[in-house]
């Protein structure tokens, strides 16, 4: 499937910033879909934000209007401005796409993740 390369993480106090970025390469199909999600110490895997080759844009509920997701379509490369960071973000983050043979087929991919740290 497609490599996903992952940097930007790191430590950070409450309240300051980090930029993500994400590098899609050597996708075999279409990539349709690009975006983060996130495991929270103890918790499940959830979504943080996605952009479609389309320009549709999706939050979860807990980064609205502090978390900023865009897109380089040319480079397939997927970017995650966090603001107004807080400690209960502190995570490990995974890039995520997904892919289309054009008919039925759907492929899944995370990276292998980055860890945002924000001290209290």
């Amino acid at each position: 499937q497609v490599h996903l390369a992952e940097s930007g993480g790191g430590l950070v106090e409450t309240g300051g910033s980090l930029r993500l970025s994400c590098a899609a390469s050597g996708s075999t199909f279409e990539i349709y879909s690009l975006g983060w999600d996130r495991q929270l110490p103890g918790k499940q895997r959830e979504l943080v934000a996605s952009v479609t080759d389309g320009d549709t844009i999706n939050y979860g509920d807990s980064v609205k209007g502090r978390f900023t997701i865009s897109r380089d379509t040319a480079k397939n490369t997927v970017y995650l401005q966090m603001n107004n960071l807080k400690p209960e973000d502190t995570g490990v983050y995974y890039c995520h796409a997904l892919e289309t043979d054009g008919g039925s087929g759907i492929y899944e991919t995370w990276g292998q993740g980055t860890q945002v740290t924000v001290s209290s």
